[in-house]
């Protein structure tokens, strides 16, 4: 893959439209603040990271993420673009646009998580759940074999894209109208659901488009002139600026859930010190926690202020020195991943310590429990009242999801994809007191 066609500032749906010059902001920039003004950007306030919500101790939910990330991911890409001016100068001569890499990756990053529905994970779990072992098992022969594999493992990754390029009923046909370049960043595994997840690339760890999306990837994957692995089922190797943004995501979440796990009391502080110190110039670092602070949230924000750090400037320098490899394809491991001793056996220690401690945590454990049931209830509800319209209640059911998420099409699978575009866009207290509503398990007020 080449510089010189990867970063692109042709728009989404707007390929004909003349390229705006705008002095105040960048295309790039410009994709960030429609990003942040979006309303699937304002409901991540009240979606789960991985503590419930809400709660009387503050904790991280998927917008203050998603804003961290973007962070995380803008001076990462300024670091690269500084390396650049440094080491490979020429490159900035012929590839102008290589200084925008820092307002690609943190836009690609305030959108990486717009398609997880409510509950985390667990709420992904659900939906593929209904489709595997519930009552939506019964359309499976209603929809191809890539479409059925798409609704059984039902991907937020994917549904990002859908929502940023899908164009929604009176939203405009040409959506968010983002440049190709931050789309692609967006997709951390670019292939189609029935490629089949394959640990071993970590392009198909999971997959990047539904069905419905295809095309649309493939026209911004030809543009960019992503490299491809296969036509059929279709399989890409990543943007490169996806390295990037995996490493921000990983970075954040893992140092940031222990900041969390301690402000809950699930972790102490001399635990927390003790997994973050090796991250964190322990020399100095330590020092400073013994005199400059008396208050252990204090020295747990520093402890965490000094590990991102540390792993910003060392994954940036791993992306910097392998880009060769990456633009080849042939790079098959995360920058966390690549990381040299002592920062990978710490980096893995966070890891283990995560797992134990934090994810199986009841609180979060009790969360995905009721994201299950919940998901599961609007599905049962919605999905056959959409297909069959034939009744009463499901024609009460339907005037329930707005207008945007109905489709003019009649297949089954289109049917679906609307109820999953207004069941996975829901928040979680949105979710619980609809499902509470429809189940008669609480009665709605007037408004």
């Amino acid at each position: 893959m080449d510089w010189k066609y990867l970063i692109s500032n042709k728009r989404f749906g707007q390929e004909d439209r003349a390229v705006y010059t705008d002095r105040a902001r960048s295309d790039f920039q410009k994709d960030y603040d429609r990003i942040i003004f979006s309303s699937p950007f304002r409901r991540l306030q009240n979606k789960t990271q991985v503590f419930p919500l809400p709660g009387s101790v503050f904790v991280h939910n998927r917008l203050t993420h998603s804003l961290e990330v973007a962070s995380v991911s803008r001076s990462m890409g300024t670091i690269f673009h500084n390396l650049v001016q440094d080491e490979t100068p020429d490159l900035l001569h012929e590839v102008p646009l290589i200084s925008e890499v820092g307002n690609i990756v943190a836009a690609a990053a305030l959108a990486h998580d717009l398609g997880n529905p409510a509950f985390g994970h667990s709420g992904e779990a659900a939906i593929s759940r209904y489709f595997t072992d519930g009552d939506g098992k019964k359309y499976q022969n209603q929809v191809s074999e890539a479409q059925w594999k798409d609704l059984i493992h039902f991907e937020g990754n994917a549904n990002a894209i859908r929502i940023l390029t899908h164009p929604f009923n009176g939203k405009g046909n040409d959506s968010y109208a983002l440049t190709y370049s931050t789309l692609a960043t967006i997709a951390k595994y670019p292939c189609a659901s029935i490629a089949g997840k394959n640990k071993l690339f970590i392009n198909r760890k999971k997959y990047g488009f539904f069905q419905s999306e295809q095309k649309s990837f493939k026209r911004i994957a030809e543009e960019l002139q992503l490299l491809k692995v296969q036509d059929e089922p279709v399989i890409y190797h990543r943007h490169p600026l996806v390295y990037l943004l995996e490493a921000a995501d990983d970075i954040c979440y893992s140092i940031i859930d222990l900041e969390d796990a301690h402000r809950l009391k699930i972790l102490s502080y001399d635990e927390v010190k003790r997994y973050l110190l090796p991250l964190a110039n322990s020399n100095s670092t330590e020092a400073r926690l013994e005199t400059d602070y008396d208050d252990n949230d204090a020295k747990v924000g520093l402890l965490r202020a000094k590990a991102i750090n540390t792993l910003i400037m060392n994954c940036t320098r791993i992306f910097f020195d392998n880009q060769e490899q990456i633009l080849n394809g042939t790079f098959n491991q995360s920058l966390t991943e690549s990381l040299s001793s002592p920062l990978k056996e710490a980096w893995k220690a966070i890891e283990d310590i995560s797992v134990e401690k934090i994810y199986n945590y009841s609180s979060v454990i009790e969360k995905e429990v009721a994201g299950y049931k919940v998901m599961a209830g609007l599905l049962e509800e919605f999905v056959p009242a959409l297909i069959h319209n034939d009744t009463h209640y499901y024609k009460k059911l339907v005037k329930l999801i707005p207008k945007q998420f109905l489709t003019d099409k009649t297949d089954t699978y289109s049917k679906i994809q609307s109820v999953l575009d207004f069941v996975s866009g829901m928040t979680d207290l949105y979710a619980v007191e609809l499902y509470g509503k429809i189940k008669g398990l609480s009665f709605p007020a007037i408004r």
